[in-house]
């Protein structure tokens, strides 16, 4: 009898619940409701008229009465965390409210964050998990491509970004239903190089003019006066230039900068003079142009930021999709074929292993039992033989024991203060600081700013935030021109 909320990462994912749930009182809420039926919604909850809440993000603070469960759905999805001050993530609302209001919670996924695994080595959760037989009968086959023993089998695997393999699985699969093609990039070819010298093609215009938000101060390049370019009688002389990567939005569409928005038509490479340019990262429009070639008598449709799919029929079709955006199957896909492995794992974040992981088996999951899965990574890395082994339990332990190790969240509490320079020194110098509390850099980051990192122990969490805050009160206080962004454990710490 008493109350739950139920918050999942986007509306695809509120539908589906709203769905299973059926004729079960409820409401949902979600931001493409609008303001006024929202508020109707938030009153219901309120007043005790709804006794389950379900949505996105907000609903971690819906106001349901006598709180009996709280559970959150995919808690590695960065959508989970707010963009705004204070930076709030689901998972870490909706840990206080069930210790207050002395209730259940469920932390739920395919995968497993190094967060709840935290929760569980910690005692103040228990894991769930599902019994080895009925794991087994219900599981997809996945094989990787990438590794010495298939790349034997096929020479040309290493230069081709569908092996041998991933096109048997496309075949066979579409053969018996639905096959889905997971893209890491979105839009068509989002990176380009020269043809001849392999140089990354980036713009050679002059960055805007912008207004920093931080100061009201002007920022960016000034254009030169006409004629000026090159003088040294103390004329005006041209601005930086913007360097930002080269994209293509189409087949017969020109480069244009993905920074400042320049179209680069005139383009040509500054180390060998080539016109001529070539794909890097393919996106998931190209992937999808490409497939449709290769099978010409087979629908092609595609699921991303343009247009999200919620299901797809059990007819033969190819789905192309970007991690999130994957459209639930009748039935279940006939095969899935994960491509450009190397994409999620090549980038530089604390966490690019456990997402990896994570967009890997929300799609792989989708497949029908016994369907196969192939992946295209290195089978030896150990994210993929958590994958091959469908053991995302020992892998998230594995990455808190590693964090633990290096002194990285969530073993430790980790504040980050970004701003200018002069600002964030100012602001360490402000704020009294804990016991054991180190600070890390500052360091420079995008947009001519500076970060300072500040650790402590766990325990010393609560005392951080509250010096922080104090810190940040003094200089609103005294009306400090700079601001200086605090964030506690954020996503994109490296």
């Amino acid at each position: 009898g008493r109350g739950a909320v139920v918050v999942v990462p986007d509306g695809k994912d509120v539908a589906l619940v709203v769905d299973a749930l059926g004729d079960t009182p409820h409401v949902a809420v979600t931001a493409d409701l609008g303001p006024a039926e929202r508020y109707r919604r938030w009153l219901k909850a309120l007043r005790g008229e709804a006794r389950i809440v379900v949505g996105n993000r907000p609903a971690a603070f819906a106001p349901v009465r006598d709180l009996g469960l709280a559970v959150i759905w995919d808690d590695g999805d960065d959508l989970h965390a707010e963009r705004h001050a204070p930076y709030p993530h689901a998972r870490e609302v909706l840990g206080i409210r069930a210790q207050r209001a002395d209730a259940a919670m469920l932390v739920g996924g395919f995968a497993q964050t190094a967060e709840a695994a935290l929760l569980i080595a910690t005692g103040w959760a228990a894991p769930l998990l599902p019994g080895h037989d009925e794991l087994r009968a219900s599981l997809p086959r996945v094989r990787p491509i990438g590794d010495d023993m298939e790349l034997a089998r096929d020479e040309a695997a290493r230069a081709a970004r569908l092996p041998s393999l991933a096109w048997r699985a496309l075949r066979q699969g579409l053969e018996r239903g639905p096959v889905l093609v997971q893209v890491p990039r979105r839009g068509y070819l989002p990176a380009l190089a020269c043809q001849h010298c392999r140089a990354p093609a980036r713009c050679s215009g002059s960055p805007p003019i912008s207004l920093d938000a931080s100061s009201g101060r002007r920022t960016g390049a000034r254009a030169p006066l006409p004629g000026a370019a090159g003088r040294d009688d103390g004329g005006e002389t041209p601005g930086p230039v913007c360097s930002g990567p080269l994209a293509l939005r189409g087949g017969h569409a020109v480069p244009y900068c993905r920074w400042c928005g320049r179209i680069a038509g005139d383009w040509r490479c500054p180390h060998c003079g080539s016109p001529r340019v070539r794909a890097v990262i393919v996106g998931a429009r190209r992937t999808a142009e490409e497939l449709g070639r290769a099978f010409p008598s087979v629908a092609v449709r595609t699921s991303g930021r343009d247009g999200v799919l919620a299901t797809v029929g059990a007819a033969p079709a190819l789905v192309v999709a970007t991690p999130g955006a994957e459209p639930v199957p009748d039935g279940g896909y006939a095969a899935v074929v994960l491509l450009d492995g190397w994409a999620l794992l090549g980038r530089p974040d604390l966490r690019v292993a456990e997402e990896a992981l994570r967009r890997w088996m929300n799609a792989a999951a989708l497949a029908r039992p016994g369907a196969e899965v192939v992946v295209l990574a290195d089978g030896r890395i150990p994210v993929v033989q958590a994958l091959l082994r469908w053991d995302p339990v020992t892998f998230a332990e594995r990455e808190l024991d590693e964090r633990a190790e290096l002194g990285f969240p969530p073993a430790v509490r980790m504040a980050t203060l970004t701003g200018t320079g002069a600002a964030v020194r100012e602001m360490l110098d402000d704020t009294a600081l804990p016991g054991g509390a180190q600070v890390l850099g500052p360091v420079p980051v995008e947009g001519g700013l500076e970060r300072a990192m500040v650790r402590v122990s766990r325990h010393r969490g609560s005392a951080l935030a509250g010096a922080l805050k104090g810190a940040s009160g003094v200089r609103s206080a005294r009306k400090a021109p700079d601001v200086v962004r605090v964030s506690i454990d954020p996503l994109d710490l490296i």
